[in-house]
């Protein structure tokens, strides 16, 4: 690694800690050269794959795009961002763990259901009734009873 004050190419790592979730990694480093000392983060750079729409069309996985639609649902709901932050990582990784490089907008859709369907009730029938575009008062109720059952 390159000292950022000195250019020098060769510093040594002091400390190394892991981010709370084990996804990023924090070295502190100290040039030998210039005696300065800062930090770096390494993350692994993922692939998502491409996202296939019910036209056909392909888009980048957009993970704001899952964000403010879960958030839309949970408009004035008693749910915590630690929780939403949750959700969307474990949409990620069952996204992730497809293998593919192209999934279906459908996949995504009912793994955001899925998701909902544990943070809130509300926030579920929500986005159901946007996400199955309902129709009419028989849809709800369809939804409301099997929200019911579970």
């Amino acid at each position: 690694m390159r000292c950022l004050f000195c250019n020098s190419d060769d510093t040594q790592v002091i400390d190394t800690r892991l981010s709370d979730d084990k996804a990023i990694v924090k070295r502190r480093r100290r040039c030998p050269v210039c005696d300065k000392r800062f930090n770096t983060l390494e993350k692994i750079d993922l692939q998502m794959p491409a996202i296939i729409k019910s036209n056909k069309t392909r888009q980048e996985y957009d993970e704001e795009k899952i964000r403010s639609s879960i958030m839309l649902a949970l408009h004035k709901r008693p749910v915590s961002l630690i929780l939403v932050d949750e959700a969307i990582n474990s949409i990620r990784q069952n996204i992730l763990s497809t293998g593919k490089r192209e999934i279906e907008s459908r996949l995504v859709g009912d793994l955001v259901m899925d998701q909902l369907s544990k943070l809130d009730k509300i926030a579920y029938i929500r986005f159901a009734s946007v996400y199955r575009s309902f129709k009419d008062i028989t849809d709800f109720s369809d939804i409301i009873k099997q929200v019911g059952t579970n």
